[in-house]
């Protein structure tokens, strides 16, 4: 996206004032745009109907429901919007109905302007991002929630049809790295990252790098 194509985004937040401190601080770059905000998820559901925007900002505590209960109606809403959560819950459960929701990350109201804006940059470049806050919390997030799940006798793993170089990436996306930090971690370009991330995700039948956390948490790859 470029000043001339600009990421449109709504803010959903129930405060009036972070709303409008987020609008400005997000108006002083060139690439994006807030073509509305909303204080309730009546009123977001409603903006991102009308409003088709590219990247919603989510709050998790709105009046009378969390944030991580909206996100099914907003992407009915606008199937091609991202969603990411911006929220001062560090909450594990919260963040697992996160990412089971389909948001594409997780970030906290701590988090500085620059770095704020390059997670939305990445957002929309495709990538999944979670506050490195909390990243931990994401393998007891859903450890707890295999522990408590009924199921069939487990079947083969597809694990064991990775190699050693994609075991190393999958547990390195479970810690939140990026590809690019992933191939300065291993010493390998960032294009060959992104294909065997390709690869990993196909193995496992997956369709995203936040999947692919989540799968690997779940299977003691950190």
């Amino acid at each position: 996206m470029s000043a001339a194509n600009p990421i449109r985004i709504v803010v959903v937040d129930d405060h009036t004032l972070f709303r409008r401190g987020l609008t400005a601080l997000l108006s002083r770059e060139p690439q994006f745009q807030v073509v509305g905000d909303a204080a309730d998820a009546g009123e977001a559901l409603r903006r991102v109907k009308d409003l088709q925007p590219d990247l919603v900002l989510l709050d998790n505590h709105l009046p009378g429901v969390n944030g991580v209960d909206v996100l099914p109606a907003l992407r009915e809403a606008a199937p091609a919007v991202r969603v990411l959560m911006l929220t001062v819950s560090e909450d594990e459960r919260d963040l697992a109905a996160a990412l089971r929701g389909g948001a594409c990350g997780y970030l906290l109201k701590t988090i500085e302007g620059d770095a704020l804006a390059q997670s939305i940059r990445r957002a929309m470049g495709g990538e999944n991002v979670i506050a490195a806050e909390m990243t931990g919390k994401l393998v007891s997030a859903f450890q707890a929630s295999s522990a408590t799940a009924p199921g069939p006798a487990a079947a083969p793993s597809p694990i064991d049809t990775l190699s050693p170089r994609e075991l190393e990436i999958v547990r390195l996306i479970a810690r939140g790295a990026s590809n690019k930090e992933i191939g300065r971690d291993l010493g390998i370009a960032e294009t060959t990252v992104k294909i065997h991330v390709q690869h990993v995700l196909r193995k496992l039948d997956l369709s995203s790098r936040v999947q692919a956390a989540v799968y690997a948490s779940e299977h003691g790859l950190r």
